[in-house]
């Protein structure tokens, strides 16, 4: 265990702490670069405190996880998604899964709708709160299965250590992602291009593609949904 008291390995792993930080996107104006070091600083300070030498994994590569798990951790405890948005998000999905199933194909969303019997403006609520869920991380959104709220670095063992394919998990998400985007329109992939690379604002998209705002938030929502259909089905081996 390292000494949280040595101010020389604070200082020492800082640059960990900004890198994390700037790999959480967040387009929230809540929140400055400053708010997210000083969130993941307490990650570092955790990670240095429980950090076991012994299960023979590189401390960088730890903590980096506990500190980014941090500063989500912390963003999605004071979001403003509600938690019954998340479960009809949640609703959503497992009606998806359930009239594939039925139906052998990826069915409609009015047909999605008569499932839960909601109306189509109910469902663009739905929408709505997966573009407030992506605003914190997508990549959260995207593999994170149970979409409740928690981040992966909850689901950690007991002991606190992160296995060697814990460190694997970055690099085999990254090539699921890339497969997925493929699998979208181009227009999608403006979208979420502009949205999340480009970080431009949805009115500013709407400006480009020549259409209306909440039409350009749908076809980021859905756009979103498809990717983490397409992934999930990819990592239990429903793809190719």
């Amino acid at each position: 265990m390292l000494d949280t008291r040595n101010e020389d390995d604070l200082l020492k792993y800082m640059p960990l702490v900004e890198r994390a930080a700037r790999n959480v996107k967040v387009k929230s104006h809540e929140y400055e670069m400053a708010d997210l070091v000083n969130i993941g600083f307490i990650g570092l300070m955790d990670a240095m405190e429980r950090f076991d030498e012994s299960k023979e994994v590189p401390f960088e590569n730890y903590a980096y996880i506990r500190i980014k798990g941090s500063i989500i951790d912390e963003l999605r405890k004071n979001g403003k998604v509600p938690r019954s948005q998340i479960q009809k998000l949640n609703a959503y999905y497992k009606a998806k899964e359930e009239l594939e199933a039925e139906l052998q194909r990826t069915p409609t969303e009015l047909e999605i709708c008569a499932h839960l019997d909601i109306t189509e403006k109910q469902l663009s609520g739905i929408h709505q709160t997966v573009l407030a869920l992506s605003n914190i991380s997508l990549n959260e959104l995207l593999f994170d299965e149970d979409s409740d709220g928690s981040t992966r670095i909850d689901m950690l063992e007991d002991e606190n250590w992160v296995s060697s394919e814990e460190m694997m998990l970055q690099e085999e998400e990254e090539m699921y992602l890339h497969e997925a985007i493929k699998q979208l329109t181009e227009r999608e992939q403006l979208v979420l291009q502009l949205y999340y690379k480009e970080e431009l604002q949805l009115k500013e998209i709407a400006e480009i593609l020549e259409v209306s705002v909440p039409r350009v938030s749908q076809i980021n929502s859905k756009s979103i949904m498809k990717l983490r259909d397409y992934i999930q089905k990819a990592m239990q081996g429903g793809q190719s």
